[in-house]
């Protein structure tokens, strides 16, 4: 078979949505080519592991369908299914040897001793255990023990290996050298593997195709290289390596105001066109004072070992750069960027849109709280008649229970505070992204609806924060029921 064109399995509209009412993974859509490295990767509660879940068969899809080989297999529970797994903890027998670990499986199926055997020892080899057949779980490394929990899995033939964060539960050195392991193994075997993490470098590292997700959501599929270089969000941007990103605007022809300059690029936008733009820290050059596109003062120098991570505070913008030269806190410095190494895409819009219910006495209301305006003031030629209906500016009438209002709010004109009292609605931090000169927020309420918030001072992720929005700030569009 072709395994570039051979599709193995297919995740077709797969949502889960659990009892308690949270969407874990919204409209999921993937095909994996047969011997292919797949690697989901996201932040934690993203829908990594519950898509993996759903593969396996240990959950199922609220909705959508999963093939494997063109078959449907959503129907099919876990230990019918051609796909094992293997888990950060390795669950391993602590009161069997090696072997019987390796064989338990086997010996389940009422597989033919010499059978077991053949096989036990293929896999120790495959792993790079041979000979380790009675020593016990007890006597061996983190790394080793990872290898005999991936062999347990292999001893089986599956057709797909699954791994949600094997590596997780060991150090930092072993982990980079598992990473190579497995890349090898992946290989050698050449079956597919399907692979969880949150480590970026582990999913640069090993894959072949990498699905970025948030939220329960895929940002981007793509190689390795191109999820670097060419993000297709600024989340994509912000969670893949390091990145500076910026809001802009194009200026000309193959020309971009951000970051207090206007720099030359490789992507053509009309002009007037919001944008954002990132720029790798490698990728910026230091230069003297005035032999850059934009000029900026020192504000922080790290060594890293490999280079130093410098940042220059350029007017109200910070941009951070990687460099093998050094320099020091307070010097004054220009900074240039090559055209093909700024990445421009078109800004995604983060108006906040909600609805506010409308009263029987024709007030607002949202979340129990009553907005200070009225219905007039906000729909067009609409009239309180003496009896107290409601008129629009065409004669019909209104009543209460049939209209609501949609009202949207600019990330700038809303306000976090820590005064749980003071705001319209409360929410947690659940994802930042830093923009130059100030910070986006996601706000995740307990009306289960985000938020998109810019504040210039930094909150931590899963901070409680109250949410303060002004009327004034706010745009009313009437939507009949």
């Amino acid at each position: 078979m072709d395994k570039q064109t051979d599709t193995i399995i297919e995740l077709h509209g797969i949502t889960k949505v659990f009892e308690d009412g949270f969407k874990a993974v919204d409209d999921f859509n993937l095909e994996v080519k047969r011997g292919e490295f797949v690697t989901f990767l996201g932040p934690s509660g993203c829908g990594k592991t519950t898509t993996l879940r759903m593969i396996a068969g240990f959950d199922n899809p609220t909705e959508g369908d999963i093939l494997l080989n063109g078959s449907s297999i959503i129907h099919l529970p876990p230990y019918k299914r051609p796909i094992n797994t293997v888990f950060q903890r390795y669950a391993l027998f602590p009161h069997m040897n090696i072997y019987e670990n390796i064989a338990f499986g086997l010996r389940q199926k009422k597989t033919p001793g010499d059978v077991i055997d053949r096989k036990v020892r293929r896999v120790l080899d495959l792993v790079d255990l041979e000979g380790f057949e009675k020593r016990k779980i007890q006597t061996l490394s983190g790394g080793q023990q990872q290898r005999i929990a991936i062999a347990r899995a292999l001893v089986n033939e599956p057709e797909i290996l699954l791994l949600d964060e094997p590596l997780g539960a060991l150090d930092l050195k072993m982990r980079k050298e598992m990473q190579l392991e497995l890349k090898n193994m992946h290989r050698r075997l050449g079956i597919t593997f399907i692979y969880v993490t949150h480590d970026q470098e582990e999913a640069l590292t090993m894959s072949d195709k990498i699905v970025v997700m948030n939220e329960g959501r895929t940002q981007q599929i793509g190689v390795p290289e191109d999820i670097y270089n060419e993000p297709k969000n600024a989340f994509v941007a912000d969670f893949i390596g390091e990145s500076n990103i910026f809001n802009g605007m194009m200026t000309g022809h193959l020309k971009a105001r951000f970051c207090g300059g206007e720099f030359d690029c490789v992507d053509d936008y009309e002009e007037g066109t919001h944008i954002t733009a990132v720029v790798r820290p490698e990728d910026v050059e230091i230069t003297p004072p005035g032999q850059g596109t934009i000029n900026g003062v020192v504000d922080s120098v790290i060594f890293k070992g490999m280079h130093y991570e410098i940042t220059v505070l350029s007017g109200k913008n910070e941009m951070v750069i990687q460099t093998v030269h050094n320099a020091r806190r307070g010097d004054r410095v220009g900074l240039r960027v090559d055209p093909e190494n700024i990445h421009i895409m078109i800004a995604e819009d983060h108006t906040n849109l909600f609805f506010a219910d409308v009263t029987p006495d024709f007030r607002l209301e949202y979340n129990g709280h009553r907005l200070d305006t009225s219905l007039t003031a906000i729909i067009p030629g609409s009239t309180r008649k003496q009896d107290g209906t409601l008129v629009d500016g065409s004669g019909d009438v209104l009543e209460p229970g049939r209209i609501r209002i949609q009202i949207s709010l600019q990330p700038d004109d809303i306000e976090m505070t820590d005064d749980q009292e003071a705001g319209l609605v409360i929410g947690t931090i659940s994802n930042l992204i830093y923009k130059g000169d100030h910070y986006s927020y996601i706000i995740h309420t307990e009306l289960e609806q985000d938020f998109v918030v810019n504040d210039e001072f930094l909150w931590n992720m899963g901070d409680r924060v109250s949410l303060l929005m002004p009327v004034d700030k706010m745009k009313f569009i009437l939507k009949r029921k």
